[in-house]
């Protein structure tokens, strides 16, 4: 069983001093091979020896997850990968011509995977997918964001607006599509809901394939990918975060109104952090963490720099945040019995 005490206690040794921003202090290191160091400081005539070093290269890696189509990616944490670059060199001993490389994981458990492996230096992702990470020994949490105004947002359970189903229960034998199995708003809270609201069996989701859950599964890809398959009539339900459903990211509320009924919905979630590779070093998990707490609001606003256009990023601050700040995540995780096995 996925114990969460054991979960905290993993977590809170990951993090641990560089859970609060401090000094980029020389000879600090934390664990993984071939990830180097600072032992000088910016302005001090810092060469590529004793430099800030991010995955034991000139790149930092930065992993985005695909919680929305992809097609925006680019043009939408382009100013934050320009950004980063130019901070980290400006501010930082990193070796010179060090740049920011973006990288699209096929799904959470991809992204995850990549920080373990060291070719992924940080990455936007998941709560679900970033708890399971910390307790794999993965990942670390350090920043959580503020999305559509608010640090939570919610998750639903949508049918079709003539459907007769009227409460979880009924979802038995139907088909129910998902976001994503390391979705939190996608598939942990709404298989959680499910299970105790709808008195439903669950099966061996979302770890397994759903065979033996008392009711047909289907998984998307991502939150608008969910909405289509019901917009398509090819699911009778599906599982999604709020914001497609309030914010325009894929239809507009109008036309999800028109096609979609929020059958069930969470509310209260947290909003999804920014984590690091645990195998950074310290000083390096500081400059990142630091790069974006001081970085301007230009970076949120996309490739053509305005405010309230369609190439914004979904969220616009940050703060600091270790794993406590996903408790309510981790209660989840517990309930439905899930652990870093699920990366297979």
């Amino acid at each position: 069983m996925f114990d969460r005490r054991t979960f905290l206690a993993s977590a809170s040794a990951l993090v641990g001093a560089s859970a609060v921003g401090g000094c980029l202090d020389a000879g600090s290191t934390t664990g993984t091979p071939g990830r180097d160091v600072a032992t000088t400081r910016a302005g001090t005539g810092t060469t590529d020896a004793d430099a800030l070093a991010f995955g034991g290269d000139r790149e930092v890696d930065l992993w985005l997850s695909p919680s929305v189509p992809q097609r925006n990616f680019y043009v939408q944490y382009g100013p934050v990968r320009d950004y980063l670059g130019t901070n980290l060199e400006a501010e930082y001993p990193v070796p010179e011509g060090t740049s920011v490389d973006m990288n699209i994981g096929s799904d959470y458990g991809a992204v995850i995977e990549a920080l373990g492996d060291g070719t992924a230096d940080i990455a936007e992702t998941g709560a679900f997918a970033a708890a399971l990470g910390v307790a794999a020994g993965d990942a670390e949490v350090l920043l959580q964001r503020r999305g559509y105004g608010s640090w939570t947002y919610e998750s639903i359970v949508a049918v079709p607006t003539d459907s007769d189903v009227e409460r979880l229960s009924e979802l038995a034998g139907k088909t129910v599509a998902f976001s994503n199995r390391l979705s939190t708003s996608g598939c942990l809270y709404p298989l959680a809901a499910m299970a105790t609201t709808g008195g439903l069996d669950v099966g061996d989701l979302p770890a397994g394939d759903g065979s033996t859950a008392a009711f047909d599964t289907r998984f998307a890809g991502g939150h608008v990918q969910s909405y289509a398959l019901l917009e398509a009539r090819e699911v009778d339900a599906a599982a999604m975060g709020g914001f497609v459903r309030d914010t325009g990211t894929g239809p507009t509320p109008t036309a999800f109104e028109a096609t979609a009924r929020t059958l069930h919905e969470d509310t209260g979630i947290p909003h999804a952090p920014l984590v690091v590779a645990a195998g950074l070093s310290d000083g390096a998990k500081d400059a990142l963490r630091r790069s974006f707490l001081n970085a301007p609001d230009r970076i949120y606003y996309g490739a053509d720099g305005r405010d309230g256009t369609d190439d914004d990023l979904w969220f616009d601050a940050v703060r600091e945040a270790g794993v406590d700040a996903y408790q309510p995540v981790v209660d989840v995780v517990d309930q439905l019995d899930v652990g870093p096995a699920i990366f297979g």
